[in-house]
């Protein structure tokens, strides 16, 4: 009779607990992944087509430097080329010495420049990178990520467009992030004060 209750009793309670249902182990939380092209970032932003400009100008300014350089090469090779034969031994021994040290003086200038730009595109990158990083960051936060990659440099093969916040990130870094104001030339003229209106003369009453 004792065992006959005791087993009632566990079968009641087996009832109670699955109609209520037993409590289960929480799922662990699934991650939110999120992508952003970089690339674009650097194209842009207000910040990365300032930093764009700047490589440009010095890239260009290295290319004209080697054109002329080039340009120099080129007709003292005609000159030897032309008149090298009808030349005294020392006058064209003298010309080849000098064509020998500017093609040595420009391929010096060519690794120069190519280390120069190299160089200034390094410092853009790295100080876009310094003011960029937070506002991703922050922005991942707000949307909620837990992880967010560099779109075409972490091994990513392919990412659903609905994962890619660089229009968001785009859109805080160019309104929160502030562009240096470009600084005046120097010597430049002031801008001229506003000249002053005479007062209008008091009508004066007729007697």
């Amino acid at each position: 009779m004792k065992r006959f209750v005791l087993t009632a009793v566990a079968v009641l309670a087996a009832a109670v607990a699955s109609a209520q249902g037993t409590p289960t182990t929480a799922a662990p939380a699934v991650p939110k992944i999120g992508v952003i092209n970089v690339e674009r970032l650097v194209q842009e932003s207000a910040l990365g087509k300032e930093a764009f400009g700047r490589v440009k100008k010095l890239s260009d300014q290295k290319k004209d430097e080697g054109e002329k350089l080039s340009k120099e090469l080129r007709d003292m090779e005609q000159k030897l080329a032309d008149q090298g034969s009808a030349l005294a031994d020392d006058k064209r021994d003298a010309l080849q010495k000098t064509y020998q040290e500017k093609a040595i003086a420009f391929k010096r200038f060519q690794d120069d420049a190519n280390r120069d730009l190299e160089a200034a595109q390094k410092k853009e990158l790295g100080e876009l990178e310094r003011r960029v990083f937070p506002v991703i960051n922050q922005v991942g936060k707000d949307k909620g990520f837990t992880l967010v990659f560099n779109k075409f440099q972490s091994g990513l093969v392919f990412a659903d467009e609905s994962i890619d916040i660089t229009d968001e990130v785009l859109k805080v870094f160019n309104t929160t992030v502030a562009v240096p104001a470009a600084k005046p030339a120097e010597g430049a003229a002031k801008p001229a004060a506003p000249a002053k209106t005479a007062p209008a003369p008091v009508p004066t009453k007729k007697p």
